[in-house]
């Protein structure tokens, strides 16, 4: 651990963890915010499923592009002057997003997003790993996981109100802004964070990709993070437009439902993480996705229902689905030792952008549109979400915890 950074029991340790989190609570929106917009682009810019998916997508694939560049160099630099840098372009490509003119112009911006929004996701988790040792990683790892129940929770709900009221852009420049003062407070707060510099020596491309690639262990975490990805990106960027074509819910109310989704799943994940903690992170990670069976398959075969099931039947979604990422996350960066640690976390992002780019734009080719406006094949895509989660059971009991003297006896091994 780098001298400088947060050890058990130091006061700092939770204020570092929350401006973490705050910076993945910024481009989670970002990301978030366009699928329930999906219903207005589809409308302004006479787009279909296709061209939607593929909106979605084009900020993915950009995002695993850049991760699997930066992968090559993150770990020869400072963790926190690398974040801040990616952080500020990050908040230029928002802006960018709010002053486009047309589908084309927004979809370029969607792009640059993608290039700074995917390695931050990794570098965040890496230098969690950095500050919390692997026996509390859960819980640390919860924290800021929780930008994700917070961004549907807050996020997406107060972006959709400012759109339905102002205009499709205003939550993109607001975004842009609020990211500035949180810029602000991650320069203040997070310290240098250089040890896996001296630790760590410099490869070459082709020796980097062995170091990563070669180790069996790395590629089994890489598999379950790709389906665990797949199984949740066939079907989320297309839960607003089903639930307003198929299920009646009207654009208007989908913000509760986030709202409710989020809120629920914002206590739940930090009691995941806890008990992940206590009994074992591969044991959470399995009750966790059987459970998760059910609500995949009931979120896309929803027939019309009034509001109050669809609101009760998404919170189930939001606590099982998006749930099992905590324990996953922990285990992945246990996976790894701390001086590749960089550079194997911001692989990982890049698979986890590619993972759910193609997993998007292959529901958004699955799911077509019926004369009356209706989504049609969303019950396809519940069963292959399904099939991944089944092959997520298969793999994570495969991987292995090499985060030396830090896995508590009796947990996982």
């Amino acid at each position: 651990m780098p001298p400088s950074a947060a050890t058990p029991g130091v006061p700092r340790e939770l204020p570092l963890l929350l401006t973490l989190a705050a910076i993945q609570f910024t481009h989670i929106v970002d990301f978030m915010i366009i699928m329930p917009l999906g219903p207005q682009f589809m409308r302004l810019f006479a787009i279909g499923p296709q061209q939607f998916g593929f909106m979605v997508s084009a900020y993915t694939f950009a995002a695993a592009a850049s991760g699997f560049v930066a992968a090559f160099w993150i770990d020869r630099f400072d963790r926190r002057r690398a974040l801040l840098w990616l952080y500020a372009g990050f908040i230029i490509a928002t802006a960018l997003c709010g002053v486009a003119l047309d589908y084309y112009l927004l979809l370029m911006a969607r792009i640059v997003a993608g290039i700074f929004g995917g390695v931050l996701g990794g570098l965040t988790f890496a230098i969690v790993a950095d500050l919390v040792p692997y026996t509390r990683r859960a819980t640390a790892t919860a924290v800021v996981a929780a930008a994700f129940s917070l961004a549907a929770v807050a996020g997406v709900p107060l972006s959709l109100w400012i759109a339905a009221h102002y205009s499709w852009r205003a939550p993109f420049l607001v975004l842009a802004a609020f990211s500035v003062l949180v810029g602000l407070t991650a320069m203040r707060l997070i310290p240098p964070l250089s040890a896996h510099v001296v630790a760590g020596a410099r490869r070459r491309p082709v020796e980097q990709l062995r170091a990563i690639f070669g180790v069996p262990n790395h590629r089994r975490a890489f598999a379950l993070i790709i389906v665990l990805m797949c199984s949740v990106f066939t079907v989320v960027p297309f839960i607003a437009a089903y639930n307003v074509a198929n299920v009646g819910v009207a654009e208007v109310d989908l913000a509760l439902i986030y709202f409710a989704g989020g809120a629920t799943s914002l206590v739940t994940a930090q009691v995941i993480g806890r008990l992940a903690d206590r009994y074992g992170k591969q044991r959470l990670f399995t009750i966790l996705a059987l459970i998760s069976i059910g609500p995949i398959l009931v979120q896309t075969h929803l027939p019309p229902l009034p509001l109050a099931w669809v609101v009760a039947l998404s919170v189930l979604f939001f606590v099982f689905v998006p749930g099992r990422f905590g324990p996953a996350t922990a285990l992945v960066t246990g996976s790894v030792e701390p001086s590749l640690r960089g550079s194997f976390m911001s692989f990982n992002a890049s698979l986890q952008q590619l993972a759910s780019g193609i997993a998007s734009l292959t529901a958004g080719l699955i799911i077509g549109r019926a004369p009356d406006g209706t989504l049609t094949n969303f019950g396809t895509v519940g069963w292959l979400s399904v099939g991944c989660t089944l092959a997520c059971l298969w793999l994570v009991g495969r991987i292995r915890v090499v985060d030396r003297g830090m896995v508590p006896s009796g947990s996982d091994t």
